[in-house]
């Protein structure tokens, strides 16, 4: 199953303009699609005044949002390599209307003890489970007021087709001028994997590295100087075909991107050189949702919204926050995500024969990446990688 366009375009919107906060001096990593059914499931029991601004974190109505968002969890479940979970917790004696519970995944109604002890225990527990053990914890959403927990969980891990070798970087310009750091290194003869797009901010380089998933990582460098936020948006605007990104195949000889280099080198066989070299990353980032400066209007969205399609006694949202995480390594990618609201109540070289065209590109400063569900564009998870990792010579033999 394909999730629905109106949902892909609505989660890479949601994705776009939370890229857009992204602060270059610190790694990041979030995931739109997995708060973005949350926020639909809220908009559908928002009461008239939150809702306007639920509706525009969402990216369309909230009557229509939250078919939506049963279409894109049915359609994550499927995706090869995924999990995706949504979990709801609530005191008990709580009453919840039947018509909104009826309206969430099945059997995902949990109970809160008012125990701290046992039900911290057991919400990390669930996050933990669903997400394989890469996020161990719920988002601390739940204080002794807290009367309901509302939780999206998404894991993701897939292989490369074709793996990289472990190796080294030098920048010798750039932040990262003048350090030895860990590398990733691999050749292919697949010129489609490398483009170069024209967006508004500058050209932005787009490495595909394709996983065995049906899931793919893209790779964005920008022209040194460009925000963050204006390089991942780029990247989206690639996906939605807003910026058009010109081959390697057809890229002219010379500087042809950032980090990209096109030149002509003898082969001993006939096919063209990919040849990549970038940075390996291990991020993890805590977002709080109802922050004054958080992302995308969320805080406006969310803070202190109420909720009475929720229940008779209708709910204030008191937190709202998202844990997730990403790993790229020479065998594959793996990121997770858990969001979360709480509410409360009231409140050997051969001799060459060829001259082929080789097309380099080096991830040697800050970039960005998506995740990307192939078959639909879908950005399943989004990040900038600001601190390299250093090289240690136990990581893998020299370049």
């Amino acid at each position: 199953m394909r999730p629905a366009e109106r949902a892909v375009r609505a989660v890479n919107g949601l994705t776009a303009r939370w890229a857009a906060a992204a602060d270059g001096d610190d790694d990041t990593v979030f995931s739109a699609a997995g708060l973005w059914p949350l926020l639909a499931l809220l908009g559908d029991a928002a009461d008239e005044r939150t809702r306007p601004a639920l509706e525009d974190a969402v990216g369309m109505a909230v009557r229509d949002a939250a078919p939506a968002a049963r279409e894109l969890t049915a359609a994550l479940a499927d995706v090869r390599g995924m999990r995706s979970a949504t979990g709801l917790w609530a005191a008990e004696g709580l009453p919840l209307r039947p018509a909104w519970v009826a309206g969430l995944p099945s059997d995902v109604l949990g109970r809160l003890t008012g125990d701290p002890v046992a039900d911290g225990a057991a919400l990390d527990a669930w996050a933990s489970a669903r997400t394989g053990g890469m996020i161990g914890a719920m988002p601390p959403v739940r204080t002794e007021r807290t009367e309901l927990v509302l939780a999206a969980a998404q894991a993701l891990r897939t292989r490369w087709l074709q793996g990289f070798r472990e190796s080294r970087l030098r920048p010798s310009d750039g932040p990262w001028a003048g350090r030895t750091l860990a590398g990733l290194v691999r050749t292919t003869s697949l010129l489609a994997g490398l483009g170069v797009a024209a967006t508004d901010a500058g050209p932005v380089s787009v490495l595909r590295v394709l996983g065995d998933t049906g899931v793919d990582v893209h790779l964005l460098l920008g022209d040194a100087g460009m925000a963050p936020g204006a390089v991942l948006e780029g990247g989206v605007g690639v996906l939605s075909g807003r910026c058009a990104a010109v081959p390697a195949d057809r890229l002219p000889i010379g500087d042809a991107g950032p980090g990209v280099v096109v030149a002509t080198a003898p082969s001993t066989g006939p096919n063209p050189q990919l040849h990549a070299l970038v940075s390996p990353f291990r991020l993890r980032s805590d977002h709080d949702l109802l922050k004054r400066d958080a992302p995308a209007g969320l805080s406006a969205a969310l803070g202190g919204g109420r909720f009475p399609g929720i229940g008779p006694r209708p709910p204030v949202l008191g937190a709202a926050a998202q844990s997730a995480m990403a790993v790229f390594d020479a065998e594959g990618f793996e990121t997770a995500s858990v969001s979360a609201v709480g509410t409360r109540t009231g409140r050997g070289p051969r001799a060459a024969r060829h001259v082929v065209r080789r097309v380099e590109a080096v991830y040697d400063r800050p970039f960005g990446f998506l995740t990307v569900h192939r078959a639909s564009s879908l950005v399943l998870s989004a990040g900038w990688v600001a601190r390299p990792t250093p090289y240690a010579p136990s990581s893998g033999p020299g370049a």
